[in-house]
């Protein structure tokens, strides 16, 4: 006998075994079968809106990134990543030998202009006695006077000078701006910091937004105050839009919207959603979430024919809002869907009709 034929024959008797077991299965199944009370709702069409998703993320609306205000080597940083801190906290420190240097060097041009401001007062004061007496002429006089009043300015910009150095001292501790946590750490000990350039990012996680881009036609159908679905964690939140960017980015073309919302207290900056915005409706067919189920992995809903005998038929999803889902593809105006009871069941089962507003 030819392989094929062999192959033929196997393929034939294994059949054979499988359709032989199907047949007590199915004969279980009828006995099975089972009346089951259930709310249906029948179909038509509805208005169901159109929505347009866009990917977003959480963001901390008050962040700050800490630079220092001095040129100079990092000496320490006291926290790090993740680590809460206070108002007024220490975080890092400049070597602060270069503006001790210049503190000590302001120091003694404040001593040298004091000296010179007290030979000049002194010389000030006998001339004015000359002069009180008419024995010195009002030209010499008036030098003198000049003198001493160059040495007043001299001697008060020393002093400011002093203070503007003494004052950069003080910005050789930098501490934290606000209450919040460290999210970045951009430098290390010993780097080399610079005025404007980040050494931290600290930011409040106690005040949350939702930040996304979308493209010119969502933008015009956005208004301020206005309503959207964010999707974060497994979770649809309602947010509300509370800041619109006209000016769209140069490279990407979009803008920038950020949104309120309430329910993302739990989680974290940096955390990806997917920001839904309703943009227009259309004619549809909707179903009540009750209504879909999962069996084997297949999303569907149970129909009921005129006999009352209940269908699982798969179905494709589209939007949700409200409780309500879109259903793309499976179900036509007229069907009648079974909405409450659904996990107790089973194609081929009776289901006593109640019927409910759709």
């Amino acid at each position: 006998m030819k392989v094929q034929e062999i192959s033929m024959l196997t393929v034939a008797a294994t059949l054979f075994l499988s359709l032989a077991g199907c047949k007590p299965h199915d004969q279980t199944a009828a006995t099975q079968i089972k009346t089951v009370n259930g709310q249906i709702i029948v179909l038509s069409l509805t208005d169901i809106p159109v929505a347009d998703a866009a990917p977003g993320e959480i963001i901390a609306e008050q962040q700050v990134q800490v630079a220092s205000r001095l040129m100079g080597y990092i000496r320490d940083i006291s926290v790090h990543e993740g680590e809460t801190v206070k108002v007024g906290q220490l975080l890092f420190s400049i070597d602060p030998t270069d503006i001790k240097g210049q503190v000590d060097q302001a120091r003694a041009g404040l001593a040298q202009a004091e000296a010179a401001l007290n030979d000049a007062k002194t010389d000030y004061e006998r001339f004015s006695n000359l002069y009180k007496e008419e024995s010195i002429p009002k030209a010499q006089y008036d030098k003198i006077k000049l003198q001493y009043n160059i040495a007043q300015s001299q001697a008060n910009a020393a002093q400011a000078g002093l203070n503007t150095a003494e004052s950069q001292l003080h910005y050789a501790e930098v501490r934290s701006p606000i209450d919040g946590v460290v999210t970045q750490k951009m430098a290390n000990k010993g780097d080399l910091a610079a005025p404007g350039r980040p050494v931290l990012v600290v930011e409040n996680p106690a005040k949350l937004t939702v930040q996304t881009s979308v493209s010119d036609e969502t933008y015009s159908h956005l208004q301020m105050g206005g309503s959207a679905t964010v999707e974060v964690g497994g979770d649809a939140l309602p947010g509300k839009i509370v800041r619109l960017v006209s000016a769209a980015d140069t490279m990407s073309h979009t803008h920038l919207v950020k949104l309120d919302v309430p329910g993302i207290k739990g989680f974290s900056s940096g955390t990806f959603a997917r920001v839904r915005f309703t943009v227009g409706s259309r004619k549809g067919i909707s179903v009540p979430k009750s209504a879909l189920l999962e069996r084997a992995g297949i999303t569907g809903v149970f129909v009921v024919d005129g006999d009352g005998t209940a269908h699982y038929r798969m179905v494709r999803t589209g939007s949700a809002q409200d409780g309500v889902i879109g259903i793309e593809a499976g179900l036509n105006p007229g069907d009648k869907v079974v909405v409450s009871n659904t996990s107790d069941i089973n194609s081929g089962d009776k289901v006593n009709l109640t019927e409910s507003n759709p």
